[in-house]
């Protein structure tokens, strides 16, 4: 059995792992990065999310089915070093660890945006320092009062959708508001669709970083009580976030213009905005939504720190990262994580402009390669069918045309750049460890086969 193996008989039922997986997929992702979507595509932004749910689909069926087979701790890059070795696996752990960072990054600068909402003078720069501090202090203080409130924060994500689409619904049927109906409601296809198939080109990756998270519901399926409940509980999480994700947007965009949409609030915020007798929505909404966003970064900064922990646990990364300090934390893996997030700080300071979308165009293109890394290892550790491997390559076309559109957006260019870049010195590394493995291998092999020759030189 594979040290990272689980034991039998995990904890949670299928439905609880549904509902986790909800709760930590949707985040500042979806709640500010679907109006960057909105302002390329228009009201067709229901197309985008729905071609990205089917594309996550894809994926996590193949994550499940593995997960569901030979559940393992270290999930996707358990699957790759069983499929192609452990360079594959240096590298996937590598490229996953980034795209947290990044997605941290994205988060912070997010929950910046959000409160400028209210405190529009005060530089962003400043408010993700604030945030970036905050969120220090509660993997210092431990996990385990943060943990009893995780799941309660993740119901208010739920329910701030559920809000807004319950007030929207008032509000066009005119009993908040005496104006009633669909005040945007696209009439031809060129109001539906204004920037065309290029513009759903260059926002399916805004669509597909929505979805970012599935690689959790990998981790946390070793916890099922059954383990060959895991493609189904994926697929009951996916129908819901995939239904919340599509009214909730499909409604936004029919309330007020899609040119009124900016990445400088969330785009439910601006469509409860207009509404006279609903002033009070907006910032009761914006509030939740930090509230939100902020339990999602806390967590990604606990996870991204232990996550850092268990790779130097299995050499694939220096083994001083699993070291405690003073504060019962190991410190150097915790100083890795500021770091990434003062180079946060200091491009919200240098380019606060455009900054999210950068981030998140990079975080959501390193989770893709992820994606791909879990479609290629699949075929190699699975029963594949001639349909599964036709459902594969839809998948693998899907992601191709998310990595490729955001060469389209000269503001997500930047993004792609810095993802490759970050690509390239992993592969670097990951090639520089197999020589070194190599070498030392062919060393210990010459050890004992001289061991030997003394040996028998010395029976003689």
């Amino acid at each position: 059995m594979s040290a990272e193996k689980t034991e039998n008989g995990g904890s949670i039922q299928w439905w609880q792992l549904s509902l986790i997986g909800v709760g930590c997929i949707i985040g500042t992702g979806f709640f500010l990065g679907s109006a960057i979507a909105i302002e390329m595509t228009g009201p067709s932004v229901v197309i985008v999310f729905l071609l990205a749910a089917i594309g996550t689909y894809i994926v996590y069926d193949s994550l499940g089915r593995m997960s569901a087979k030979d559940p393992q701790k270290g999930s996707f890059r358990s699957y790759a070093k069983k499929a192609y070795g452990p360079s594959l696996g240096f590298t996937s752990g590598w490229v996953y660890w980034v795209s947290e960072m990044l997605i941290i990054g994205s988060q912070l600068t997010a929950l910046s945006i959000f409160t400028k909402f209210w405190f529009d003078n005060i530089p962003l720069w400043v408010l993700s320092t604030i945030y970036a501090v905050l969120g220090i202090i509660v993997v210092l203080l431990g996990s385990k009062g943060f943990e009893k409130i995780e799941n309660l924060l993740g119901v208010i994500k739920i329910s701030a959708i559920l809000m807004f689409i319950i007030i929207a619904l008032l509000a066009i049927f005119g009993i908040v508001d005496g104006d009633k109906g669909f005040k945007a409601v696209p009439g031809s296809l060129n109001e539906f669709m204004p920037n065309g198939v290029m513009g759903l080109w260059a926002a399916l990756i805004f669509g597909f970083y929505a979805f970012g998270g599935i690689e959790i519901m990998g981790i946390m399926a070793t916890r099922l009580k059954s383990k060959d409940d895991a493609p189904k509980a994926g697929k009951v999480m996916l129908i819901v976030l995939t239904t919340i994700y599509i009214v909730s947007l499909g409604i936004a965009v029919t309330m007020i213009s899609w040119k009124e949409f900016t990445d400088k609030k969330s785009p439910f915020v601006s469509a409860l905005h207009e509404y006279n007798n609903l002033a009070f929505v907006p910032h009761v909404f914006n509030a939740a939504l930090i509230i939100a966003g902020f339990s999602t970064m806390a967590a990604s900064l606990f996870a991204v720190t232990s996550m850092l922990v268990t790779m130097s646990e299995e050499n694939d990364a220096p083994a001083v990262f699993a070291r405690k300090g003073k504060l019962k934390v190991p410190t150097l893996a915790l100083g890795l994580t500021v770091s990434g997030l003062v180079v946060s700080i200091i491009m919200a300071l240098l380019m606060p402009g455009r900054i999210y979308e950068y981030i998140t165009t990079a975080a959501g293109l390193m989770l893709l390669y992820n994606w791909l890394v879990v479609l290629v290892s699949a075929p190699k550790l699975l029963d594949f069918t001639r349909f599964d491997h036709f459902k594969r390559v839809i998948g693998m076309i899907l992601i191709a045309l998310a990595v490729s559109g955001t060469l389209l957006e000269k503001a997500s260019r930047p993004g792609l750049f810095v993802s490759l870049a970050f690509v390239f010195v992993i592969l670097a590394a990951s090639t520089i460890l197999y020589f070194l493995r190599k070498k030392k291998k062919k060393e210990l092999r010459g050890r004992h086969s001289n061991m030997l020759r003394v040996h028998r030189l010395h029976r003689r």
